[in-house]
């Protein structure tokens, strides 16, 4: 914006005073980093490609969804995620996605989740759970690979 220069009525004629406006960006506050953990602690981690095989709006949840996958194993599993406000079920069916597939299973809102649908969360303004103050975007692989395939 141009500098404007005060009305001299209320100024010392021997003054000049001038007045920048700038506008600020908002800021976004960075998540502070997790503890570090011992190298053997991660590689217990199984991580794996799974196959969304469908999707629906979890029936007791209004920000999950209720994920069959195709996981390389002959029954497949179950996960609940937490990426309704961003993903239409039907956009992610076929998808390849990365999973945590040795996390204990515990029963979410009456659903049984077999693991973790992993995701990376841009920060655009500071509202973390505001869809307009993230975005989510699902973790996938560059090209088609067998569901069960380790990700290292």
């Amino acid at each position: 914006m141009p500098a404007t220069t005060a009305p001299r009525q209320w100024l010392d004629p021997s003054l000049t005073l001038k007045v920048r406006m700038t506008e600020t960006a908002p800021t976004v506050e960075k998540p502070a980093p997790k503890p570090q953990i011992a190298f053997d602690d991660f590689i217990r981690l199984d991580l794996r490609v799974a196959t969304v095989k469908s999707a629906e709006a979890h029936p007791n949840a209004d920000r999950l969804l209720k994920v069959q996958l195709d996981d390389g194993t002959p029954t497949g599993r179950q996960v609940c995620a937490g990426i309704r406000q961003w993903y239409d079920p039907q956009s992610i069916v076929g998808r390849q996605v990365i999973i945590v597939a040795n996390l204990e299973a515990r029963k979410i809102r009456g659903e049984i989740s077999q693991g973790m649908i992993l995701a990376a969360s841009d920060l655009r303004g500071d509202g973390a759970d505001d869809p307009a103050g993230r975005d989510v975007i699902l973790l996938t692989v560059d090209k088609p690979v067998k569901p069960g395939s380790i990700v290292s």
